[in-house]
């Protein structure tokens, strides 16, 4: 065997051996945690759907001129932005 050949052949042997390595299993098992996780967080009551009283302290006339007003933003036209001004240094 010759000293290329030395070198070489284990290297290959090492990389082809890597192929066989198997790390998803350990991935797959948490794929999803964080976003499970974070939903988890963002739920104040998981029961609210249930709850038949209605939110208590909220007019109803307020209540509909907020939620018009939400709406309304929707329909306004945006405004241009102003103009981009570069200054060269130029006086």
């Amino acid at each position: 065997m010759n000293t290329p050949t030395r070198c070489i052949a284990p290297a290959l042997f090492a990389a082809l051996l890597a192929g066989c390595v198997n790390t998803t299993p350990r991935w797959d098992a948490q794929f999803g945690a964080a976003t499970r996780a974070n939903l988890a967080v963002q739920v104040l009551d998981p029961a609210a759907g249930r709850n038949q009283n209605p939110t208590l302290g909220v007019d109803g006339r307020a209540a509909k001129g907020a939620h018009d007003r939400y709406q309304r933003s929707f329909a306004q036209p945006e405004s241009a932005p102003p103009p981009l001004v570069i200054n060269a240094g130029a006086r």
